[in-house]
């Protein structure tokens, strides 16, 4: 009786179901009010529906859940560091490699980039070869078909890059006009063009652009060396013929490099090991003007004339000749004439003209005077 009594005095909760016609008088009596307390508008969530039935008496709360074995806390910490870490690592690898446009899938110059990754990028450019690099690809086969595609890629990408390179590949026999259109185009658009004859040397090129991407320009400069000696030695080697050991006796004997500049050749002569042939180069080498200075208006030779005898002036003449004749044959086997030794020739020839004129009109004098005297 106990227990009766209390289950009576305990709240009890009753569901009720509305009929239909419940409903649709609830509809049709005001419509507005019948969209604000309607009996079908669905709650936001399951939870906010059901949540009457966790004060009812026939609620019980769950058991709380059994802790999780370590390996799997050891698995959510590693999966949680490599999410946080792939892009990280994204990055990174984008940064170290080439990014691809997808307008360059199927271009066979991807087979051929080996030495560097490279990855497909959203990016305006053909080839992303650094932050401030970019390249662009064109062959000339298309070229012909396309002449305007050039135009339009450089016009597309703009001056955002400092280094834009037109990587133009020569697949093509006859390579003047096109090569003279895609020139023309690309320093008027203050790009960089580089030739390629093979798909091999496209690659390269793209390769080493982004392996010194981040390398100073002094790197491809010559080392040298600080100390006197190696300076001495790399300028006096540059003389033909003369030689480490040589600049070891040149430096001993004279002590500076301006010494050695205002030696006589006597001097240079003294030191063992400089032969004739050193001392004539060496000598040379200082005392030679940088800019040779050829006079404007050379003096032409002149032939002497003798008035007793005309024999002699034309063995003169016929000699001047043979000299001239004989200065042409070794100066048609040489390929290329120097200005003095053309100069000569003319001189002779003109020297030999003048001669003959003189000897004719001797002649015609004498002949006159002697039949004046008949």
């Amino acid at each position: 009786m106990e227990n009766e009594e209390e289950l009576k005095s305990k709240k009890k909760t009753v569901i009720e179901i509305p009929s239909y016609n419940q409903v649709i008088e609830s509809s049709l009596s005001n419509p507005t009010q019948a969209q604000s307390q309607s009996l079908f508008n669905p709650s936001q969530s399951f939870s906010q529906a059901f949540s009457f039935i966790k004060s009812s008496e026939f609620y019980s709360p769950p058991p709380p859940p059994p802790p999780p074995p370590p390996s799997q806390i050891l698995a959510n910490t590693t999966a949680s560091t490599a999410a946080v870490a792939s892009p990280t690592r994204q990055s990174s690898q984008s940064r170290n490699a080439i990014l691809v446009s997808h307008r360059q899938k199927g271009n066979p110059v991807l087979k051929f980039i080996r030495n560097v990754r490279w990855a497909f990028a959203d990016v305006i450019c053909d080839y992303l070869l650094g932050q401030n690099a970019c390249a662009l690809y064109l062959s000339l086969r298309y070229h012909l078909l396309h002449p305007d595609y050039l135009y339009y890629r450089i016009r597309e990408i703009q001056k955002n890059y400092k280094l834009r390179v037109v990587l133009c590949h020569v697949d093509v026999e006859d390579v003047v006009k096109p090569l003279l259109e895609v020139t023309k185009t690309a320093l008027l658009h203050d790009c960089t063009l580089l030739c390629a004859w093979s798909l091999e040397e496209c690659a390269r090129y793209l390769e080493t652009i982004k392996m010194y991407e981040n390398k100073p320009a002094d790197l491809i400069q010559g080392q040298m060396d600080t100390d006197y000696l190696s300076r001495l030695n790399h300028a006096l080697t540059t003389v033909r013929h003369v030689n480490k050991t040589d600049v070891v006796t040149l430096g001993s004997t004279f002590g500076s490099l301006s010494n050695i500049l205002d030696a006589s050749m006597e001097d240079l002569a003294r030191c063992p090991g400089i032969g004739e042939r050193k001392v004539n180069r060496l000598y040379d080498t200082f005392h030679e003007p940088f800019k040779r200075v050829n006079s404007s208006h050379p003096v032409v030779p002149e032939t002497p004339i003798e008035d007793g005898n005309d024999a002699p002036s034309g063995n003169k003449a016929l000699e001047t000749k043979k000299e001239g004749n004989n200065q042409n044959k070794p100066m048609k086997q040489d390929s290329e004439l120097t200005v003095k030794s053309a100069l000569s020739v003319a001189f002779a020839k003109y020297a030999d003209k003048c001669g003959r004129n003189n000897k004719s009109g001797r002649e015609k004098e004498g002949e006159t005077s002697s039949f004046c005297g008949n």
